[in-house]
């Protein structure tokens, strides 16, 4: 069965985007390879708000990448490059789940996330945390939340920004 990786930047304060979705403080470390980690992945997982606020940015779908956003108000017929996702949510990833491929990548936000444990489909929790306090913004999952016991598997530490990236495996027995 394919994971289901919620892998986020989140600053210090436990933000993943400020008040208005901005992501402007993320930094981005030269000794992270991105394109490797993006390389694990073939399917995206999104929140309608990060959709929006990734479109609003220029960044559409990828190419050889399937995007799924999960919205309750976006309507299909106004997107021919990703798949809206709505109230068939829970059978739709189970079957993503299911396919053969690569991990998929949960980018995206913390309602989604919070969702996503609910159901018992999030294998791990990959978090960079930025060396930044926000004071306010999207937290790394929404509230109110059921406790989700975490396993830490990975931690490095970026010594030229201090970012540093934890990865902890979901203790699927304990989610509440």
């Amino acid at each position: 069965m394919r994971r289901i990786r919620y892998s986020v930047a989140m600053s210090l304060d436990g933000y993943i985007a400020g008040p208005d979705g901005e992501f402007d403080w993320i930094l981005m470390d030269p000794d992270f390879d991105f394109v490797g980690m993006s390389e694990q992945f073939d399917t995206y997982l999104l929140g309608r708000r990060t959709f929006e606020v990734t479109r609003s940015h220029g960044q559409g779908a990828m190419p050889g990448v399937r995007t799924f956003v999960f919205s309750r108000t976006l309507q299909q017929s106004d997107y021919d490059d990703v798949t809206i996702v709505g109230e068939n949510w829970r059978q739709v990833v189970q079957s993503l789940r299911e396919e053969e491929g690569k991990d998929l990548w949960l980018f995206g936000g913390g309602s989604l996330f919070r969702s996503f444990a609910e159901e018992g489909f999030v294998d791990t929790v990959e978090v960079a945390v930025i060396p930044v306090i926000l004071g306010g913004g999207i937290p790394l999952i929404a509230e109110p939340s059921g406790r989700i016991s975490l396993t830490l598997k990975e931690h490095t530490v970026y010594e030229k920004t201090g970012i540093v990236g934890l990865v902890y495996a979901v203790n699927s027995a304990t989610q509440s």
